[in-house]
């Protein structure tokens, strides 16, 4: 078995939480994403952090283009592990 990866970068928290949640929907992900916060090199204020949501697929079934379009509904994009 594979081990992939989705990395996928929200500007803030309510964002990053709406995403976990709609995966489940959306994809039917059996995992529950975990939510990391991001913050930017030199920066201090908690309101310049991204929010990552890290996601484990295994099984390598979800399409990393349909994931890239699925976030930048929440502003958001994946990246590459």
């Amino acid at each position: 078995m594979s081990d992939v990866r989705h990395v996928l970068v929200l500007p803030d928290r309510d964002a990053a939480e709406e995403v976990a949640e709609a995966l489940g929907e959306r994809f039917g992900v059996d995992e529950e994403p975990r939510l990391v916060r991001d913050a930017l090199v030199g920066e201090d204020d908690a309101e310049d952090a991204q929010w990552l949501v890290l996601l484990r697929d295994e099984p390598a079934r979800l399409d990393p283009a349909e994931l890239n379009e699925f976030v930048a509904g929440w502003e958001g994009w994946r990246e590459e592990p």
